[in-house]
């Protein structure tokens, strides 16, 4: 496997991202995810957009940061808002969403970043036992999501 930094609006990007919310929407029962995003949320050095490849360099996995500081949706200064984390069906149960979420990390760190932040929920509990199991605690909620009953925050300090 091989990660690389993209644009957030590359075709990989794009074709993942539309698989995800394809996922979100059968989970939900919904549109997929309606968070406001921009492609240029995720430009460094205010964050990072990486897709993993396989060896024949399909894109397999995704997922990236944006910064976010003290704001009404309840961030505060120095987070780093976890994004689009999705790894492909097929490829699933391998390690790649913990390898993206480690170079995340490390990317946000380097940045300046003190504290990861994300928004996940209750349909979604693969996702959850990747996140506790690596560090993150529940938090109070944030974001677009955060007055919904199903949705779920967690941080980690970086």
């Amino acid at each position: 496997m091989h990660i690389r930094r993209v644009s957030f609006d590359h075709p990989d990007a794009m074709k993942l991202n539309d698989q995800v919310q394809a996922e979100y929407a059968v989970r939900y029962g919904d549109d997929g995810d309606a968070t406001p995003m921009a492609a240029a949320d995720f430009d460094p050095p205010n964050g990072v957009y990486l897709i993993a490849y396989d060896e024949h360099g399909t894109p397999v996995a995704s997922g990236g940061w944006r910064s976010q500081d003290s704001n009404g949706e309840g961030n505060l200064d120095g987070d780093a808002e976890l994004k689009r984390m999705y790894v492909v069906d097929a490829m699933r149960g391998r390690g790649l969403a913990r390898r993206v979420l480690a170079a995340l990390e490390e990317d946000a760190r380097a940045a300046g970043r003190h504290r990861m932040v994300l928004e996940t929920g209750t349909k979604q509990p693969e996702a959850i036992a990747l996140y506790t199991s690596s560090g993150y605690e529940p938090c109070a909620k944030f974001g677009y999501y955060r007055f919904h009953d199903a949705s779920r925050c967690f941080a980690k300090r970086l």
